[in-house]
């Protein structure tokens, strides 16, 4: 049977197409003009795509999402037998707000793996750690911030002034960016995205050393594919803001909902894919959009080759 990376060609069309369509949006101030172009533009690639598709996380509920919902059925092969059988985690606009703003690190992203394999996480926090190759072992969510801050710089042999750490701009982070200042380590702020902040961090020449705090789990699972690819380290431990949340996280997740997920349980295949394009500049270059081309800049990383290739990629209109 044809694995995940047979079709990786597919994946980064889709991921390409979503940029295309909500790069036209950039600047314009309508997140959801720009958002729904993103998700229009990634289903109809994967209409035609020749094998039997499920999301797996999408862009919600079926009652809240015409498009890409949560089980959402996709591609030409569904129901046929011998095809693959792949569940998508996808996000078609990450930083919907960056996007309208024409701001840093929006981007169109996915990850695809057999049937069952990504985690169906819901729509509530997870609480993260990302780092590179080099602090696997090292680092985890069961060790204090000042913990993980003194083995990244032993790890890295550097002094702590010298660790870059990547947070999330939020209120909820207000005693982590306390924590992180008085250890006398690097804090760099981002106002949305920390997909490409993880796999900023996770790459040995990213800008940064870690990724901390608390962001969306439905990208934590996206995430956790890609750094399983680069080798490095994620773990993640969901967040609650109401008891109806926790509920809700009961039906969709069989297990302990206070557990540590790490990369491999959240990604439970090496026959996974990941694939991102770029809407505005950032992780990846934007999106250029001429009077009768595009060019589209997208990464793809193999999970299980290990390999991480960079397309940049010219269309006429």
């Amino acid at each position: 049977m044809s694995s995940t990376a047979d079709l990786a060609k597919h994946f980064l069309e889709a991921v390409d197409q979503a940029a295309i369509a909500s790069s036209a949006w950039r600047g314009k101030g309508d997140k959801n003009a720009a958002d729904d172009a993103a998700v229009e533009a990634m289903r109809k690639t994967f209409d035609a795509v020749p094998f039997d598709g499920r999301v797996a996380i999408g862009e919600g509920e079926r009652d809240e999402a015409p498009m890409l919902f949560i089980g959402e059925e996709l591609g030409s092969a569904v129901g046929v037998e011998g095809v693959p059988r792949i569940d998508i985690a996808v996000d078609p606009l990450e930083c919907t707000n960056n996007c309208a703003y024409d701001q840093p690190n929006s981007i169109a992203v996915l990850a695809a793996a057999p049937r069952g394999t990504l985690l169906h996480a819901p729509d509530c926090y997870m609480n993260k750690i990302a780092a590179g190759p080099r602090l696997a072992g090292h680092i985890s969510l069961e060790g204090t911030v000042a913990y993980n801050l003194e083995q990244t710089a032993h790890a890295l042999d550097k002094p702590i002034s010298e660790v870059n750490v990547v947070a999330l701009d939020r209120e909820r982070h207000t005693d982590l960016f306390k924590e992180i200042r008085t250890s006398g380590a690097q804090l760099e702020l981002l106002g949305d995205g920390d997909v490409s902040g993880a796999i900023w961090a996770a790459k040995d020449d990213g800008p940064f050393d870690l990724l901390m705090g608390i962001g969306a789990a439905p990208e934590g699972v996206i995430s956790a594919a890609a750094i399983r690819g680069l080798g490095g380290v994620f773990e993640g431990r969901l967040v609650f803001r109401s008891p109806e949340e926790e509920a809700r996280a009961g039906e969709m997740i069989d297990d302990d909902l206070t557990r540590l997920w790490k990369a491999h349980d959240l990604c439970r295949s090496e026959d996974a894919i990941f694939a991102a394009s770029g809407v505005c500049d950032g992780y990846l270059p934007a999106a250029e959009i001429g009077e009768d081309y595009t060019i589209t800049h997208s990464e793809l990383i193999d999970v299980q080759a290990k390999t991480v290739e960079q397309f940049s990629t010219r269309r006429p209109l």
